[in-house]
């Protein structure tokens, strides 16, 4: 779909904070990430971010519209059985059966496989600081690509891999906040119709027993930014991380980000994302 075709399917006015995401430059080579330290004389990445202000639009008033396959996202409200999402036990009895349950209705798959997820408290340190938890990627990215996304089927689903994907399949991330609203540090998404495909940046991820891959985006002023204020623990933001039917809505790309508007004396952000795998009939 042309980008003009794109602009002239805008939606209605809505709302915006004026904010800054960090992008992705281009560059010479393929870019890396070592996810731990690397060899002497080995540049830990060569990714370099620069940030730009933008227009993030408040989804609040659509919400109900919003689709995993158009827009590439969407919000489900479903309450959740689980006290503590720390507590490790309650979320893999609990909390995974949940989010598989979620994006089964959510897109009608015959069978959703939870093979992750990730806890995140804001203390204002460095990502992946030793002794403290994750913190918000404040860079615009999409967890898989087109090479990792089958390639994390295979990884998860062994044997059976190849004749899953002989079907339609989709990684799905199922967002949400926990002890309290995501006023503080929320995420911004970014419609998946507004994206050219050749602003999606491959980045190897290297870790010690395995290798990955993911987007980052480089800027084009035609990509347009939603956001879901005050997102409740009652609620979830459901988005696309990678999906094999290329006639639907296929990644989206997406980012924390500091918001202007948020009160002092706002809670940190705690967050759970569950990484999903949907199989389709």
């Amino acid at each position: 779909m042309s980008l003009s075709l794109l602009a002239a399917q805008a939606p209605e006015e809505l709302e915006t904070v004026s904010a800054s995401l960090g992008f992705a430059e281009r560059g010479a080579e393929k870019h890396y990430f070592f996810t731990f330290e690397p060899p002497e004389g080995v540049s830990p990445t060569n990714v370099a971010i620069g940030d730009r202000r933008v227009a993030i639009a408040n989804a609040r008033p659509v919400e109900e519209r919003l689709s995993l396959n158009r827009e590439g996202y969407a919000v489900v409200r479903r309450p959740t059985a689980v006290r503590d999402f720390w507590d490790e036990a309650q979320t893999l009895a609990l909390g995974h059966p949940e989010a598989a349950e979620i994006v089964k209705a959510a897109t009608g798959a015959a069978r959703v496989v939870v093979f992750d997820h990730t806890l995140r408290r804001r203390t204002g340190v460095p990502d992946r600081s030793p002794g403290a938890p994750r913190q918000p990627v404040a860079r615009v990215h999409v967890d898989q690509t087109v090479w990792s996304g089958p390639q994390r089927v295979r990884e998860i689903m062994g044997e059976q891999a190849e004749d899953l994907l002989s079907r339609r399949a989709a990684i799905v991330n199922v967002w949400r906040p926990i002890r309290h609203r995501a006023r503080d540090w929320p995420l911004a998404l970014a419609d998946a119709r507004s994206i050219d495909p050749a602003d999606l940046l491959p980045c190897e991820h290297i870790f010690r027993h395995r290798r990955g891959e993911t987007y980052g985006l480089a800027y084009n002023p035609a990509q347009r930014w939603q956001y879901i204020p005050d997102l409740d623990i009652d609620e979830c933001i459901l988005f696309k991380c990678w999906d094999s039917d290329e006639t639907v809505a296929r990644f989206a790309p997406h980012s924390a980000f500091d918001d202007p508007t948020t009160p002092p004396g706002t809670p940190p952000r705690e967050s759970i994302e569950f990484r999903t795998i949907a199989f389709f009939d």
